[in-house]
């Protein structure tokens, strides 16, 4: 019973995480829409005033909602790992401990890749449904520019990075991007995205072009 509690609530956990995702996104396509602010863009123009093609106090309000949801997404995907790890322990209890549960034991583990399983009174349940970890984005893409490597090669506004070459969720993710671009200057990244809740494979070429901003073309924003 505690297993399936915690599948359960695993289960719960990742539902709420899906619509903080959704809710996201929805702010992300806003603010990112051709002519928009992005994320992180200025609000006033060129002379100091500001902008009058946005809707200024809308925008703060969506920029001051997404810092709050990726705070809370960051909180509950935490939770979900820890439960996750629990439901782990319990899954590798030996049988002999629980002859009168019905739980029964194994030594196979649960990778980012693989379904893990736990058999609960006869009956086989799935402890993770979804990859918890390894499909968790770390980035958005919040700017593209016209005819870049980033365009060229298929990447898109709103795109949520979950993997770029080697790099993946931790700390100090502008740095070891910036770094990836460079030591792959020339060469096919392969990057995993999320567009629209669908993880998409997508191969990406660092390098120059006539627009000169960086290597890509495009701006991250870290969720």
């Amino acid at each position: 019973m505690v297993a399936t509690n915690l599948k359960a609530e695993a289960m719960k956990l990742m539902d709420t995480r899906s619509a903080l995702e959704l809710e996201m996104n929805s702010i992300i396509e806003r603010l990112s829409q051709p002519g928009g602010p992005g994320l992180s863009g200025n609000l006033v123009d060129s002379e100091g005033f500001p902008r009058s093609d946005i809707d200024i106090p809308v925008v703060r309000a969506d920029r001051i909602k997404l810092a709050q949801l990726r705070n809370d997404y960051k909180d509950i995907t935490e939770k979900i790992s820890q439960t996750i790890q629990v439901l782990h322990s319990a899954k590798l209890t030996p049988a002999s401990t629980n002859k009168d549960t019905g739980i029964i034991g194994t030594s196979q583990g649960i990778a980012t890749s693989n379904v893990g399983e736990v058999a609960i009174s006869e009956r086989s349940v799935s402890a993770m449904d979804v990859d918890v970890i390894g499909g968790r984005p770390f980035a958005v893409v919040d700017e593209i520019s016209e005819a870049s490597p980033a365009a060229e090669d298929g990447l898109q506004l709103g795109d949520q990075i979950v993997k770029f070459g080697t790099v993946e969720c931790g700390d100090a993710l502008l740095p070891k991007l910036a770094a990836e671009a460079q030591t792959n200057r020339g060469h096919a990244v392969p990057i995993v995205v999320k567009r629209q809740g669908v993880l998409i494979n997508l191969s990406l070429t660092p390098r120059e072009w006539q627009g000169g901003r960086g290597l890509l073309g495009c701006h991250f924003s870290i969720l």
